[in-house]
């Protein structure tokens, strides 16, 4: 094989290797908020909150000393108390207190917006300039979620809305530095050292939380817990770091316009809840959506500045 053949092959492997790594968080991540369900069927928002942090934590401590890792540089601490704060306490506790209020599958729809302020986020801390019709298929991917969620209430956002809204302006924030730092250090690290970080806050919430609000610790309710903690908390970040580091924030994000529509299936298959022909509809324009901007991120040329690959500034058309 010629060198220039070579090289052409290795980075589509790369970048193919990226894409499944994320699309696979993508998949873990898609069973949270059904999980999320069952684990609010015997302990409250803020037990549940605490408890998946505490665990993740652990599991977390337990793969960091098995693997001997030094501690991170001090530069990278800012970062990971950001990624710590947004992921690992602000998300699941605004999400959980969503749960309480609204269903597994209209919240999922909701969040269809995380990727759009995912790669508004990563823009601003990194310089990146995706093409035009990057920004116009997640713009359309988003607004195909966000009217389906209001078409759901009547054209009016309810106060788990407003929660879930908040809760993923602070996620796309810890994604967008997660990712960041995933290009300095390993991805698993990233997310486990955010979560040992955290075990301090999310044993102040759990305490107390377990002392005041009920708990009624069934096999559902436990399972639930147990996955959210290993799979959501850790496991799925692990993949999704990665696959960050390798494909980019901006497009990486494009992908989780499909955990949506993931998570109403495992919400019709679990918890038993109805999906209607709307659904279809917009599954198809969302997958669409997710062409695009793939096609649009991979045809950006990249510059590099400093540590982080950025993406060149487009033309009008993109």
């Amino acid at each position: 094989m010629k060198e220039h053949d070579s090289a052409t092959v290795i980075p589509s492997i790369a970048e193919s290797g990226g894409l499944l790594t994320a699309g696979l968080g993508v998949l873990l991540f898609s069973l949270s908020f059904p999980a999320t369900d069952w684990a609010l069927s015997g302990f409250g928002p803020w037990a549940v909150t605490g408890l998946r942090g505490l665990l993740a934590g652990l599991c977390a401590l337990a793969c960091l000393l098995g693997a001997r890792v030094s501690l991170p540089d001090r530069r990278h601490w800012r970062g990971l108390a950001v990624v710590a704060g947004g992921c690992v306490i602000g998300f699941p506790l605004l999400t959980a207190l969503a749960l309480q209020t609204s269903s597994s599958a209209h919240t999922a729809v909701v969040t269809g917006v995380l990727p759009l302020v995912t790669a508004a986020v990563s823009a601003l801390l990194t310089g990146a300039r995706p093409p035009r019709r990057f920004w116009a298929a997640a713009l359309a991917g988003a607004a195909v979620v966000v009217g389906f969620a209001l078409l759901q209430n009547h054209g009016r956002p309810t106060a788990a809305d407003l929660c879930l809204l908040a809760g993923l302006a602070v996620c796309a924030v810890g994604y967008a530095e997660g990712g960041r730092l995933a290009k300095e250090l390993p991805g698993w690290q990233v997310i486990g050292w955010a979560v040992v970080l955290a075990m301090p806050v999310s044993a102040a919430i759990a305490l107390p939380a377990l002392a005041t609000e009920p708990a009624h610790a069934t096999a559902k309710a436990l399972t639930g817990l147990v996955y959210v903690a290993a799979a959501s908390q850790f496991g799925g970040f692990v993949l999704w770091y990665r696959g960050m580091a390798a494909i980019g924030v901006p497009r990486a994000s494009q992908l989780q316009l499909a955990q949506p529509l993931l998570t109403l299936g495992w919400s019709a298959l679990l918890l038993g809840e109805r999906l209607t022909p709307v659904l279809l509809l917009a599954a198809v324009a969302v997958l669409g959506c997710i062409a695009v901007t793939q096609r649009a991120g991979r045809a950006a040329p990249v510059r590099t500045v400093g540590p982080l690959p950025v993406a060149a500034s487009q033309s009008a058309d993109g």
